[in-house]
């Protein structure tokens, strides 16, 4: 039992010896090493004036979306577009069964010369010309009586001749100078009954021009034509399909592309802001700037052209209509975008990416660069977003050195190597939504 013990105690014995140089060699003191700079990219501020923009929620739409209805019924025999593509204003768009306007117009033709043959035979005053003869005939045997009892009357009287042939004479002049009294008459009657019959077919001969007329714009109607120039949707009548004047369902619609219209809304306090500095009003000269679903900005400025007459009292908000060019017809009424709005222009202000800026529940701090490039720690006031960048109302003056890319890596007092901050390749120009 002992001999078995005995190599177990020494090889304890060694290990607690191995154990405890062990120990001693780790326990030696050496003197720290500094670790080397960190690596950090940093700007140095230095004041700029800076634009401050806003964005807004926006959508467009087509102010003058016209309903293509037609004016006259029929039954549709073609189509003469393709849903979606461009018309013009006046181009065939439908073409109706032409037949029964076109029968129409031909009756209306043959109705008009009956009544301008009509009008041509009253005109030549056929039944006057015969009066007026009537009239004359009765007036020359009115003279002759005239003079038969002239030259009887002084020969009676001196028993030249008898007085039987004087009677007669006298007789006879009364009965002539009664029918051209009654001869008179006539062509005064004649002559009314003529005029008025004149009167009453150039009366008709207009009327019938005019159903004429009626009967040739309903032919003109059986084909529809575009009112106005834009894109076309598509049909909601098929071929063979009846149209109605009176339908309350439109044959399509045509929407105009250009220019767009674009409708947001801005607070009150903002509506506010712009009336003092004159931007809300109607054709202020602010260039706005559409910025489409895929962050992409649309090439045209648009112009503040109309404002509603009140602010929304649920919402708090008006409603402001912008025009933007649109040549290539690229924008669609009912696309959703952000207006961005020049509100402000900030004077010698500091601006540094967001990324500079560390954010600690409601403390804001950046790190700077010292003269022996150690890390201080600064506190900041941001202000308004402007794009990527912040910018700071305290705790900044110009010519500090900001870390930019690599503060995550240090702390304050430590040494760093700065290399300068260049910036995204490509980015865009200062802009963005002004923060609250």
């Amino acid at each position: 039992m002992k001999k078995i013990m005995l190599p177990a105690l020494l090889a304890l014995v060694a290990l607690g010896c191995a154990l405890l140089s062990g120990c001693t060699a780790s326990g030696q003191r050496k003197d720290p090493v500094s670790p080397p700079p960190v690596p950090v990219t940093v700007m140095t501020t230095q004041a700029q004036d800076v634009p401050i923009l806003s964005d807004f929620a926006a959508q467009t739409y087509a102010r003058n979306t016209v309903d293509v209805r037609g004016r006259v019924e029929g039954y549709i025999e073609k189509w003469l577009f393709s849903p979606g593509s461009e018309v013009t204003a006046g181009q065939d768009l439908y073409e109706l069964d032409l037949r029964p306007y076109q029968a129409s117009v031909e009756q209306a033709q043959g109705n008009v010369k009956q009544s301008e043959a009509d009008l041509e035979f009253a005109r030549h005053q056929v039944s006057l010309l015969q009066a007026q003869a009537n009239l004359a005939s009765a007036e020359a045997n009115l003279l002759k009586a005239q003079q038969d009892y002239a030259r009887l009357k002084p020969l009676v009287e001196a028993d030249a001749a008898s007085k039987q042939d004087f009677d007669a004479a006298a007789a006879a002049l009364k009965a002539n100078e009664a029918n051209v009294a009654s001869a008179k008459a006539n062509v005064e009657q004649v002559t009314l009954s003529t005029r008025t019959q004149i009167s009453s077919m150039e009366g008709k001969v207009e009327a019938l021009k005019g159903a004429l007329q009626t009967a040739k714009l309903n032919l003109n109607y059986g084909t529809i034509k575009a009112p106005i120039s834009g894109r076309i949707g598509d049909s909601l009548v098929p071929v063979g399909g009846l149209v109605t004047p009176s339908s309350s369902q439109p044959l399509t619609t045509i929407v105009p592309l250009d220019p767009i219209w674009v409708r947001f809304k801005v607070t009150e306090s903002e509506y506010l802001g712009w009336a003092k500095q004159g931007r809300s009003t109607p054709g202020a000269d602010i260039p706005l700037t559409l910025i489409l679903a895929d962050n992409s900005e649309f090439p045209a400025k648009g112009h503040i052209e109309d404002s509603l007459n009140q602010v929304d009292p649920k919402t708090g908000t008006l409603e402001l209509q912008a025009r933007f060019p649109n040549p290539r017809h690229t924008l669609l009424p009912g696309q959703f975008g952000r207006v961005r709005v020049q509100v402000d222009d900030r004077k010698n202000a500091i601006v540094i990416p967001q990324k500079a800026v560390l954010q600690l529940q409601s403390i804001q701090t950046v790190y700077t660069v010292g003269a022996d490039n150690r890390v201080l720690a600064r506190a900041v006031v941001t202000g308004a977003q402007v794009g990527n960048q912040w910018i700071i109302e305290q705790g900044l003056k110009p010519g500090d050195e900001v870390i930019v890319d690599g503060q995550l890596k240090v702390r304050p007092g430590s040494a760093v190597q700065p290399t300068p901050y260049r910036g995204p390749t490509g980015a865009p120009p200062v802009s963005g939504a002004a923060g609250n």
